[in-house]
């Protein structure tokens, strides 16, 4: 540990404004910097340990994703005991939506600390989340469970978790969207391409036609969010007739 600590110090500069940073994010003094040295260390660095072993924020990211979906669901397990398993699951799956580590991981202004050699204006959104979720796991290695924990409640749960308004959230308004258009036997096309537009980072473009009649579009820098984009756009069309099949 010792080795890798001395890796990552090596790597970070301004040693001191990273340490105050981190502790005002965190709530509390880190016992084991190291760990949050990971946490913001991405695989562009290309640092490795004496075994070859990778030292970046990926593993830590799985852990804290574990992490996350365990503290989560006990809250849930304690909080909505008429609730059955699909139902938990779902409203595990609300509070710890791609969207909403995004969310997190940017208000928190964790992508300031990460070390890379790629420039920030180049990640994608994920980014955040992905920090948020490296920062999670460095907290449970450093501190165990109960830090962790209390990090997980401040952060999430108690700002954010109020199981009434959850179960009206949408978690992805295409699944949304696809499910009405088969209940009423419509027809749907999302028809993605490559937007030629003058943007650094590469973009898509999508027009979704239901009934071969174009109801929205939308632009984003993968596919995969360019076609919810365009999903979020026509349920507000039809939000009134999906309400009443829903």
């Amino acid at each position: 540990m010792k080795y890798i600590r001395n890796i990552l110090n090596s790597r970070f500069k301004n040693n001191g404004n990273f340490f105050v940073s981190l502790t005002k994010i965190l709530g509390f003094r880190p016992k084991n910097e190291s760990y949050y040295r990971t946490a913001f260390t991405h695989r562009s660095m290309n640092i490795r340990d004496k075994k070859g072993n990778a030292i970046n924020y990926e593993r830590l990211e799985f852990l804290g994703d574990a992490m996350l979906g365990s503290v989560i669901a006990s809250h849930l397990y304690k909080e909505a005991p008429a609730g059955d398993e699909g139902y938990l699951t779902k409203m595990r799956s609300k509070i710890v939506s791609r969207e909403h580590l995004n969310e997190l991981g940017r208000d928190l202004h964790l992508i300031d600390l990460i070390e890379s050699k790629i420039p920030k204006g180049q990640f994608g959104d994920n980014i955040h989340g992905n920090l948020f979720e490296a920062l999670v796991g460095a907290i449970y290695l450093d501190g165990g469970f109960k830090y962790c924990e209390k990090f997980i409640y401040k952060r999430i749960i108690d700002p954010f978790v109020d199981i009434e308004k959850l179960e009206g959230k949408v978690i992805s308004y295409k699944s949304l969207l696809i499910e009405w258009c088969q209940k009423e036997k419509k027809t749907f096309e999302y028809n993605v391409y490559d937007d030629t537009g003058i943007d650094q980072v590469r973009h898509f473009a999508v027009k979704l036609a239901i009934d071969k009649k174009i109801v929205a579009k939308a632009r984003a820098t993968s596919k995969k969010k360019a076609e919810e984009k365009a999903s979020k756009r026509a349920f507000f069309v039809f939000q009134n007739e999906i309400s009443k099949v829903n």
